[in-house]
């Protein structure tokens, strides 16, 4: 069993943090199937951009970060910016809801094994995520 938390911690106010935490379980009961707790963070850009350059050597903000602590059980963090989440629902025509939950299912896909190093493994992602959001946003 996997347990799921998520922290608002972005001065974005109608972030629907159950519905997250359902689409992250979701995912995990599907796609990791082993015992373990996944902490989500909405975030801002400030702070995910910082995190890019401490831990990952890039200096500039992002979407979603997603950390293993530990595999066994698992330990995993995913860091998703609010900010960056808004801007990219006007550019990409989804609703903030969507992709929010998109990049909550992309951080997911990572705890499980996913990458996205390569133009073929994003797309590969790409589709997953997509399963999966049509799922949950069926009722799963």
């Amino acid at each position: 069993m996997i347990n799921i938390n998520v922290y608002n911690e972005s001065a974005i106010k109608y972030i629907q943090v159950k519905l997250l935490a359902k689409a992250v379980k979701y995912v995990a009961d599907k796609e990791i199937k082993r015992n373990g707790e996944i902490t989500v963070v909405i975030c801002t850009d400030g702070f995910i951009h910082e995190m890019n350059v401490k831990y990952l050597g890039h200096d500039y903000p992002t979407d979603v970060i997603t950390f293993e602590i530990d595999d066994n059980p698992l330990e995993g963090e995913i860091y998703i910016s609010g900010e960056t989440a808004k801007m990219q629902s006007l550019d990409y025509n989804v609703s903030f809801r969507d992709e929010i939950l998109r990049l909550a299912i992309h951080g997911a896909l990572h705890l499980a094994g996913y990458t996205d190093d390569t133009d073929e493994l994003r797309m590969k992602m790409s589709q997953i995520e997509d399963k999966y959001l049509k799922e949950i946003k069926a009722g799963a």
